[in-house]
């Protein structure tokens, strides 16, 4: 007989489904099951980013590494809103490094996000030669309230103040005063905590804090439920006095008039309070954080 010829076994068949389409994702939304040591302190700030409010994640960014701060701009360009709020809460020195490595443009897409006050301490602190070119490209009226802003000294009312704020003629309602701040929605929530009350010549005449206001019958007239002779401050009031005036009257707000009573703008009380708070305070805070 002859030798039999060994029979090679056959794999078996498999039928795996048909493979689904995936859509593409970069590798950077990917994080590791393992360590990668280089890339894990800035995955974890992508991480913590969600939720967070934009002081915290400019502690994060003041904290970072060169390397780590490139990456976490990265991720905030996404966004420009996020990314104009995080710059405007950076410290004055870590605001200015971020500006200063951008171009123009960059610099008045990021500046036209933000408020017009905190926009002049952004250009102050740019190099001399940057700060008209920068100006320049802002849009029109962003940049008549900041040059106007940049006519009053650092340090006093007028260089505190915003030129965001509501002001109301005498015979509006009531009813009609809550309509103007639910559609004033684009202004800093904190301008609106009190709405200001101006008469026919457009002097200041009173102020109704935002509690008052609900609280009031929606027929009343403004005139009506004012507090007549409200407090108020002139542009060359320095920091002391503003810091005394809204403590002593329990202010949230206050406005900064000319000699003829006319309003020209409002200090909200966290500007104040920034400028209040020792240097040392502000080391120990971030030392505290970072243990």
């Amino acid at each position: 007989m002859g030798r039999r010829r060994a029979r090679r076994a056959r794999p078996a068949l498999v039928f795996a489904p048909r493979a689904r389409r995936h859509a593409f994702r970069d590798w950077k939304s990917f994080e590791a099951l393992i360590g990668h040591e280089p890339s894990a302190a800035a995955r974890s700030r992508f991480k913590r980013l969600r939720g967070l409010r934009p002081a915290q994640i400019a502690d994060l960014i003041e904290d970072a590494s060169s390397r780590e701060r490139d990456d976490l701009f990265e991720h905030l360009h996404t966004d420009p809103e996020l990314e104009a709020d995080v710059i405007e809460e950076l410290d004055d020195n870590d605001q200015a490094q971020v500006l200063k490595a951008r171009d123009t443009a960059d610099i008045a897409a990021v500046l036209s996000r933000m408020h017009a006050d905190d926009v002049v301490d952004a250009i102050l602190d740019l190099p001399q030669e940057r700060r008209q070119p920068v100006l320049d490209a802002l849009p029109p009226t962003q940049r008549r309230d900041v040059l106007r802003l940049m006519t009053y000294q650092d340090k006093t009312a007028g260089g505190l103040m915003g030129v965001e704020y509501l002001a109301l003629g005498e015979d509006v309602t009531v009813q009609e005063a809550r309509s103007a701040v639910r559609a004033a929605d684009a202004q800093q929530p904190q301008s609106l905590a009190v709405v200001y009350v101006v008469d026919d010549t457009g002097r200041l005449a009173g102020s109704v804090d935002l509690v008052a206001l609900l609280r009031a019958d929606p027929a009343a007239l403004l005139r009506d439920v004012a507090e007549a002779e409200p407090v108020s401050l002139v542009p060359t009031d320095d920091i002391i006095e503003v810091v005394n005036v809204m403590a002593d009257y329990n202010l949230l707000s206050v406005p900064v008039v000319d000699d003829t009573e006319h309003i020209l703008g409002v200090i909200t009380v966290d500007d104040p309070l920034e400028e209040a708070i020792p240097e040392d305070w502000r080391q120990r805070e971030r030392r505290t954080r970072s243990s």
